[in-house]
């Protein structure tokens, strides 16, 4: 898994241990790595591009994350407004290559770098750096309202397994959140894990835009935990007609689904599961 993933000396105490069994012993473990990427964009030419954003992520598929970020914030459209993008070195030593630069093609407007746009990401919140409400909103150009996508129920239902059978890392470190992309069969066609839900969407985006597969009309968004209005956003934003949960919506990501025309699922769990919003989609 690379520097998705690290050993480190834990003590494990095991109350319930019987016998010769010893109950604090020293072990490896490995947990899921945490890493500061920092997101530079500005224009063609010379000159060093600007600091945009700092995400806490877990390293991997990092120039997918940063041209995802960047479409689900609204500042490109499509893979045709990224001239470049590269990982490139940073402050560390040794390198970590934690900093990609995205130089924007002719013709695309720099992103205004001020408090208001100043973006600072945990692992837990995509939104938290933002610098008022009004900046967190932003409105996605596809009609997601007229996609004529229709799943049946029990195709969702066997969506969870197929998403946790592909997660290689959370199998080591149980600390990974996914988001996993599907077709209208229910075929997985990309999956990707991180420390931050939100950045594991990114991700998924990135690729998406990257290989020019944008809008996601007719596909399935299934990601591990709770959806949030962010994760709403950012499927929004890519063209998602349906986004589903293992666990709960918040009341903002319900109504931004009705808002977008989207379906939304959540509590997807065995052969149960609540569709909060767009239930016309999911079938008997």
């Amino acid at each position: 898994m690379g520097r998705a993933t690290d050993r480190r000396s834990v003590l494990r105490i095991d109350l319930g241990a019987t016998g010769d069994r010893r109950p604090r012993v020293r072990r490896q473990d490995t947990l899921s790595v945490e890493e500061p990427l920092e997101i530079r964009v500005g224009p063609p030419g010379p000159g060093r591009r600007r600091p945009l954003a700092v995400t806490m992520r877990t390293p991997g598929d990092d120039l997918d994350l940063a041209v995802g970020f960047l479409l689900t914030e609204g500042l490109i459209r499509s893979a045709e407004d990224v001239h470049t993008a590269q990982l490139c070195a940073g402050a560390d030593t040794p390198n970590t290559y934690n900093v990609v630069d995205v130089v924007l093609s002719p013709g695309v407007p720099e992103p205004a770098i001020d408090p208001a746009r100043n973006f600072y990401t945990t692992s837990s919140c995509g939104v938290c750096g933002k610098a008022s409400i009004e900046s967190v909103r932003t409105r996605s150009r596809f009609a997601v309202r007229d996609d004529p996508l229709e799943v049946t129920a029990e195709l969702l239902a066997g969506l969870p397994d197929r998403l946790r059978a592909a997660q290689r890392a959370f199998d080591r470190t149980g600390g990974l959140h996914a988001a996993g992309l599907f077709d209208a069969d229910g075929e997985l066609l990309v999956l990707r894990e991180d420390v931050g839900r939100h950045n594991a969407v990114d991700k998924v985006v990135g690729w998406a835009v990257r290989a020019d597969r944008l809008p996601l009309a007719g596909h399935v968004l299934l990601v591990s935990g709770r959806a949030s209005f962010e994760l709403t956003q950012k499927a929004w934003m890519a063209g998602v007609p349906l986004l589903a949960a293992v666990s709960a919506p918040s009341t903002l990501a319900t109504e931004l689904a009705e808002e977008a025309g989207m379906t939304l699922v959540g509590f997807l769990r065995g052969p149960t599961m609540n569709v909060y919003a767009g239930a016309q989609r999911v079938a008997a």
